[in-house]
Order: C-alpha cells, then sequence, then structure tokens
C-alpha cells in the first residue's frame, strides 16, 4: 500500500483550539490534540486548558472549522497537471473561441513536442459540433494537437499526431473528420504522452498534488492503467508522494489479470488494486457507454469492451489473490455486465469472500433498482462522481440530450443508494471535473434530480470516510482519538445540517439533536476556503497571507 507519510522524528505534539472540530467523538468539539501522527484527543475549550502546557505547538483557530481531509476516490493525477499547466478549453464558449485558444498557445509555447489540451465539450457550444481536422490543422500551424473531449473517451487531433501514429486508420474508432475513440484514441493518446519528457510529468504530478492539498485533500486514488497511462507515470507519481510532504497516493492499475502471476506484477507495480478505469464500456458524451436501448441521438448502443465472463475471471483471480478488483462502468448494460460477472465469482468463491474484498465500481451512472440492491448484496462500492450531474444533468442537459430525459432522470440515484446500504466513495474524475470537494458534496446534496438528493452529512461522509473504506480501512476518514491525523481548517460561515427534508433540516439545526455541523453549501452560497491541510500529523499546505 503506496502512500505519503512523513518520518516519525518529525512529528510534533500539537493543541488545536478556539474552533469548531467536527468530530463523532463530541458534536461540539472545539479542541483537538495531535500527537505522532495521529489524533490523541477531541474536545472542549475548558477541557484543553489541561493540554497547553504539555504540547510542543498551541494552533489558535480562530472561529476555524476543523474537519477530516477529503479523499478523491476517482484522479488521473499526471492528466489533472497537465490540464493546469497546459491548454485548458474547459472555459471555451464557441467553437470558433476554442480555435482562438489554441492558435494562441500554439503561438505561444513553440517549444512543445506535442501540444496537449484538455476540457473542451461541443453540447456547450452553439454550433453543437467538435472542431473538424482541418480547423485544427489550420489553427495549429502544422503541429502535434491531441486534444480530447471533457469526459477523456474521445478525442480530436491533428494531422500531424496521427502521421506519427502508423497503422491508427486501419484501428477500431478510426473516423476520418469526427472525434476518434476506442483503439484509435488510445494510440493516438499514447503517441501524444509519450512526448511529455519525465521533467515536465513529474511537474505536472507535483502541481496536481499541491493542487489537491490547496482545496483540504489529503488522499488521492490514482486510477491508472495500460489504456490511460503507462507503467512509468504511475511509479513515478507514487515515488514522489512517497517522498514529498503532500496528499497520500493510492495507486490502482486497470489491467485485467488471470491468476496469481498477474496479481504479483500488479502488486510490484505498487498498486492497492487491479481496479479505476478498467473499461467495461466508455462514456456517454462520447456515445460510447453501453446501453440496453440505443441512445436518443445515435443509431446504436455504445461500445462494450468486457463481457461478464471476463469480469468474472478477474474478478475470481483478484480475490484469491487478496488483491481488489474493480471497473469502470457508466451504462446500465455496462452495470449489468458488472454485476453478472461479479455474481458468478461470488457462486464461484463464496459471497462472503466477494463481499470482503470490497470491489469497486467506477461512476455506475445507469443504474436500476434491481442493479443498486445487487451492489449491496455483493459489498461493492460505488465509486462516482457528483459533479457530473451538476455538469450534465437535468432536463436540459447532455444527459437528456444523449438518453431522453425519462432515462437522464433515473442517473446517479445517490439516495437509493444509500438507502440499500451501498457504501460511496466521492471523488472528481479530474481533470474531468475539477478537484472541488466541497463542491461536490454541494452536488450530491443538491442534485438536479430532487430524488436522488442526499444530505450534505451523507456527502461529506462518502468524500472522507468513504474514500478511506474504499480502500479497505474502516480506522480513518474521521476526527477520532486513534485515527490518523489528516485534517484540514476550513474559514466558514454558520455551520448548519442540511438534508434533502426540510422538516428534518430544521430539527436537526437543534444544537439538541447532537449532530455535528457543516457549512451551508445552499448553491449560490460561497464555499469554504481551505486555511490549511495536515497529513499523518505534517502540514502540506498553508493558505498565503493566514
Amino acid at each position: 500500500m503506496t502512500q505519503s507519510t512523513a518520518p516519525q522524528s518529525d512529528h510534533r505534539t500539537v493543541l488545536l483550539r478556539g474552533g469548531d472540530v467536527h468530530s463523532p467523538a463530541d458534536p461540539f468539539a472545539t479542541a483537538m490534540v495531535v500527537e505522532r501522527g495521529h489524533v490523541a484527543w477531541v474536545g472542549s475549550e475548558g477541557a484543553a486548558d489541561a493540554f497547553a502546557s504539555g504540547v510542543d505547538e498551541v494552533i489558535d483557530l480562530e472561529g476555524a472549522l476543523v474537519t477530516p481531509a477529503f479523499t478523491d476516490s476517482h484522479v488521473h493525477t499526471t492528466s489533472t497537471g497537465l490540464a493546469l499547466t497546459g491548454l485548458d478549453l474547459s472555459g471555451a464558449r464557441t467553437l470558433a473561441e476554442a480555435l482562438g485558444l489554441l492558435r494562441t498557445y500554439v503561438n505561444t509555447h513553440p517549444g512543445e513536442r506535442v501540444v496537449l489540451g484538455h476540457g473542451w465539450d461541443a453540447t456547450r457550444w452553439p454550433e453543437q459540433r467538435p472542431p473538424s481536422r482541418a480547423e485544427l490543422d489550420g489553427a495549429a500551424a502544422g503541429r502535434p494537437v491531441y486534444l480530447p473531449r471533457i469526459d477523456v473517451h474521445s478525442a480530436v487531433v491533428t494531422t500531424a499526431l496521427l502521421d506519427l501514429v502508423p497503422g491508427v486508420t486501419a484501428l477500431a474508432g478510426y473516423h476520418p473528420d469526427a472525434p476518434l475513440t476506442g483503439a484509435a484514441h488510445h494510440a493516438v493518446r499514447s503517441a501524444a504522452h509519450g512526448a511529455v519528457t519525465p521533467q515536465q510529468r513529474a511537474e505536472a504530478q507535483r502541481a496536481a498534488l499541491a493542487q489537491a492539498a490547496s482545496l483540504g485533500i489529503g488522499t488521492v486514488h490514482e486510477c491508472a492503467g495500460p489504456d490511460i497511462s503507462d507503467e512509468d507515470d504511475f511509479t513515478g507519481l507514487l515515488k514522489i508522494a512517497a517522498e514529498q510532504q503532500g496528499p497520500r497516493v493510492f495507486g490502482y492499475w486497470a489491467e485485467r489479470i488471470e491468476d496469481e502471476k498477474g496479481a504479483a506484477r500488479i502488486r510490484e507495480l505498487g498498486a492497492v488494486g487491479a481496479a479505476g478505469d478498467l473499461f467495461v464500456d466508455g462514456s456517454l458524451g462520447s456515445h460510447t457507454a453501453f446501453l440496453h436501448e440505443p441512445y436518443a441521438d445515435a443509431p446504436h448502443t455504445g461500445t462494450a469492451h468486457l463481457d461478464a465472463a471476463q469480469i468474472a475471471a478477474h474478478v475470481t483471480a483478484c480475490t484469491e489473490a487478496g488483491l481488489q478488483a474493480g471497473f469502470h462502468a457508466i451504462g446500465d448494460a455496462a452495470v449489468c455486465a458488472v454485476v453478472a460477472g461479479v455474481r458468478a465469482a461470488s457462486e464461484t468463491l463464496g459471497l462472503a469472500r466477494i463481499r470482503a474484498a470490497r470491489h469497486r465500481v467506477e461512476h455506475a451512472e445507469m443504474l436500476t433498482p434491481e442493479t443498486v440492491a445487487a451492489f449491496a448484496e455483493l459489498g461493492l462500492t460505488a465509486s462516482v462522481q457528483p459533479a457530473f450531474d451538476a455538469a450534465w444533468g437535468g432536463r436540459d442537459g447532455m444527459y437528456a440530450a444523449r438518453l431522453g430525459a425519462e432515462r437522464a432522470g433515473t442517473l446517479n440515484p445517490y439516495a437509493a443508494l444509500l438507502r440499500a446500504g451501498v457504501p460511496l466513495a466521492f471523488g472528481s474524475d479530474s481533470p474531468v471535473t475539477p478537484l472541488d470537494p466541497w463542491g461536490t458534496v454541494r452536488a450530491a446534496a443538491f442534485h438536479r434530480t430532487p430524488e436522488h438528493r442526499i444530505s450534505v452529512r451523507a456527502g461529506f461522509t462518502a468524500h472522507t470516510r468513504g474514500g478511506w473504506r474504499a480502500v479497505g480501512r474502516d480506522d480513518a476518514g474521521v476526527l477520532v482519538p486513534g485515527a490518523p491525523a489528516d485534517y484540514a481548517v476550513w474559514r466558514t460561515g454558520e455551520l448548519v445540517v442540511q438534508a434533502p427534508d426540510d422538516r428534518v433540516s430544521r430539527w436537526s439545526t437543534d444544537p439538541r439533536s447532537g449532530t455535528p455541523g457543516l457549512p451551508d453549501l445552499t448553491p449560490g452560497g460561497e464555499l469554504p476556503v481551505c486555511l490549511r491541510t495536515v497529513v499523518f500529523g505534517q502540514t502540506v499546505y498553508v493558505r498565503p497571507n493566514e
């Protein structure tokens, strides 16, 4: 299990006091003691006096809120860093504006072998179409350019990049003048990322981890694999995380295995599981999610990469080797294939062993009551991204365009998952949607489909403790004595308890309820500002001028 920790000798005993400490150990706690990288005590201001003379440092919170640090359960770290430092098209409001941004970037970055961009979404443009290859070639002045769609499941590229990939026109997913998907997309992505130097890659990884730390994220789950990055990228990231003070990194490598030899290779890479983006299908935005019924705006049902038998074999091999298995599944047919495969493995190995392994499903957007029940039965963790609904949900959003309003309204049913007892772990899939933990909790609490909303408290738990449970740890992600001292300090307004039902919200804000409050995340209001992030007792971020 690879994670960043500081040497024990560096740890100081610290008393934080004069604020609000979000802890189930004491719903009214205002102080906390950290010792040797763990929470040693939480309690009231009066009791804190007894600790003041015996600690190395006292931090006056000045009314700030202390919470467990967030865990982002689905991140592509290098791509996130490259998006931070490269061409960002997520703000482009029109196709013409996107081409203008590309033209400017090419002119101001003459030394880059391949131009890497990210974030375009034609469904938000009045033109309602991606750039043509001729338009890209004109804007790029003959340079190789790789521009993945916001969901990273298709890309538009220049002719100069295609020329670097012999045989690409014969691969599945190649289209002469439309976004590349499938094998063709993987091939051009490999060529584009292969042009990134080790130094550029390391700088991008450090930039992404620093960004995460500045947002109160103490742990990230890196979702890598042979179709997404490469082994040097993965092992390089784990090395950086182990050597520098910053967010912990748990790495998943999305490669299918069949036996103990395959499992040993996963462990040699430093991965905690053969999971993450092991693709069963693609994405809705790129028309590659695998559906039972055709898309509303395309005459097909998407793309299947794995069937139930292949899924069963992978889950069986992982379970026997003591590894987590996991899959990327978005469409309803893909999710059904995962359920069928995991159930078949349970019939071979026994349900108890499958449940104990805590296998994961990433995204899991198109669920039915039957598949929700199956997740609960099989002990599958739903590793989900509420920001997807905020970005593409609603009656006028991309989901409705792809599926029709009725099917779109069934997507991302967080309330149903919680009612069934399915473990939730929240993440961003950055750079698909940004690192933004409080915004993620807000998106779940104010889901565009009201019946799928959950309380802020439930969303917060999914983004803190849920991420730790998703890697098999039940002792972390919460500020109680003995837990790892991973926490963040926030400047925020009044603390409240918000739930989908207003009557519950009003009752539970009464102090007599004993429910710890959290920031008011009502849409339109300001989100909390991170002042400090601490991982295993070591400060990894302090807001400038604070």
